[in-house]
């Protein structure tokens, strides 16, 4: 009962457990504190928080650079998810290969409107008759592209899923004008569409 009393071993420090190869690790797991705290300095995020988001905002801007230079570009693999696939694609050469007039409805609406602040009543009722012949114009164009559009696709895509908007895709192209459209165009007007590949 009164015997000798062992020697207490010291308590080991993380330093030394290092373990023998094969062994584990040989470090002490990091904390949650400082994982994150190796994280942020990984991503350079300094702790000022308006310096913090000064950063933020500048990696923002040059992500968005850098998807319009690919959208510029027409790269296939960094398109938005919209553009992207064999569907969105061939909507895209369908309609760049044809002449549309939605395309120019912008300009000849505005022509339209300057026109008719004209104080002239003959003047005022032809511009409406051009408006409405426009308007009709436009419409029944569109219409018909989007009719063979949707026909086309049928015969290369047969399953439903896959052609999911894609003649919203198309109504949205033909509104463009063609030199500023995104991605830009890969056909010229009357040239046929390539097939799809990877469908």
């Amino acid at each position: 009962m009164f015997g000798r009393r062992s020697p207490e071993v010291p308590p080991t420090q993380p330093e030394e457990t290092a373990a023998a190869p094969g062994q584990g690790k040989g470090r002490p797991t990091p904390t949650r504190k400082e994982a994150e705290a190796a994280r942020k300095q990984s991503l350079k995020v300094p702790k000022d928080p308006k310096e913090a988001r000064k950063a933020a905002r500048e990696r923002d801007k040059q992500a968005r650079a850098a998807s319009r230079a690919a959208l510029v570009a027409g790269d296939e693999r960094a398109l938005p998810a919209r553009d992207r696939g064999p569907v969105r694609g061939y909507t895209r050469d369908f309609v760049d290969s044809r002449f549309t007039f939605a395309e120019y409805f912008i300009f000849i609406a505005l022509l339209v409107l300057l026109l008719g602040l004209l104080p002239n009543p003959r003047l005022q009722s032809v511009v409406s008759f051009v408006w409405f012949a426009l308007i009709i114009l436009v419409a029944f164009d569109t219409a018909y592209i989007l009719w063979r559009l949707n026909r086309a696709l049928r015969q290369r895509f047969p399953e439903k899923a896959a052609r999911k908007g894609a003649l919203l895709y198309g109504t949205l192209r033909t509104l463009q004008l063609r030199r500023f459209r995104l991605p830009p165009p890969r056909v010229k007007r009357g040239q046929q569409p390539p097939e799809p590949s990877g469908r």
